[in-house]
């Protein structure tokens, strides 16, 4: 067991300084190959060795499979079989093993979930919602604004910092998953609800002018992304949009909204910071659902 968990660590640590993956993603990827771990000696019988990791057979692999069916999602399943097969593909690579056990695996197929969304006039009543005569409303709009007009994560949002911002090419420096840095251009109006702000807004919140947080929370440091979240739903409140609001809506809408007006995939997934544009696809069945129900709705033989 003490081989296998010192083996897991190494992967990790691969993923880790070779592909920057996230500190919740090596979570995820233990986790996963520690259930994995711990049925392999739940299949042992008394008396017998346990199976390492490295050992593990084609069949044993499907077992565990068929064995998740009842007991767990197809998604979770599906993100465990992620785990081993970047797991068994860099074993493979290091000369470890000589062929890859999930290579006759029947991997269960997912139907991407469409991510919820808004229509324009929603978003345009949520960016509204704010209320302006105060300096945490003028915060708010503005950070709403940024949110969509960037598509930015809410994480890349609470985390800017005045430096990241040039608003006379109006681009913002946005650091990412994994470390990754992108520029992402603003549009008009981000940048002139971002010019009001730094020059009315920021002021009145930050007693500590040299501070580097864009958007401050309390004691002049920069928002967490739940206190953020907490503000968005009251917006919507508001706003009287009763959707289901997830963290990412507005990143949503804005993927959505560019397709809708004819932007490319590529375009949109650097945009997005996407490292694989099979991550950005699910953007194009969220617009095709669009389409074909307005055809439904305003089309005379819809």
């Amino acid at each position: 067991m003490t081989d296998d968990n010192g083996l897991v660590e190494r992967f990790l640590d691969t993923l880790w300084l070779e592909r920057g993956a996230s500190d919740n993603t090596l979570d995820a990827y233990r986790s996963d190959l520690q259930a994995w771990r711990h049925w392999l000696s739940a299949q042992t019988s008394e008396g017998a060795a346990i199976v390492p990791l490295l050992s593990a057979s084609s069949q044993q692999i499907q077992a565990f499979c068929d064995s998740r069916r009842e007991s767990h999602a197809l998604r979770s399943t599906a993100r465990l079989l992620s785990a081993l097969r970047r797991f068994y593909r860099w074993s493979l690579a290091e000369g470890m093993i000589e062929s890859d056990p999930l290579h006759e695996v029947r991997l269960p197929r997912v139907i991407p979930s469409l991510p919820g969304t808004l229509d324009e006039d929603e978003v345009e009543r949520l960016l509204q919602a704010p209320d302006l005569d105060t300096a945490i409303g003028l915060r708010d709009r503005t950070m709403l604004e940024v949110l969509y007009g960037a598509g930015l994560r809410i994480s890349e949002l609470v985390n800017l910092s005045v430096d990241a911002l040039n608003l006379r090419q109006g681009v913002v420096r946005v650091v990412g998953k994994g470390d990754r840095e992108r520029l992402v251009p603003l549009g008009e109006e981000a940048c002139d609800w971002l010019s009001r702000w730094l020059s009315a807004g920021r002021p009145a919140m930050m007693t500590d002018q040299t501070r580097p947080a864009l958007f401050p929370g309390r004691q002049n440091k920069a928002m967490t992304r739940q206190t953020f979240w907490h503000r968005i739903r009251h917006h919507s409140v508001t706003a009287s949009i009763d959707k289901p609001l997830s963290p990412h809506t507005l990143r949503h809408a804005f993927a959505t909204h560019l397709l809708n007006h004819g932007a490319n995939l590529r375009v949109v997934q650097l945009l997005l910071g996407h490292r694989d544009l099979s991550t950005t696809q699910i953007y194009t069945h969220v617009a095709q659902a669009r389409l074909e129900r307005l055809h439904a709705e305003h089309h005379p033989r819809g």
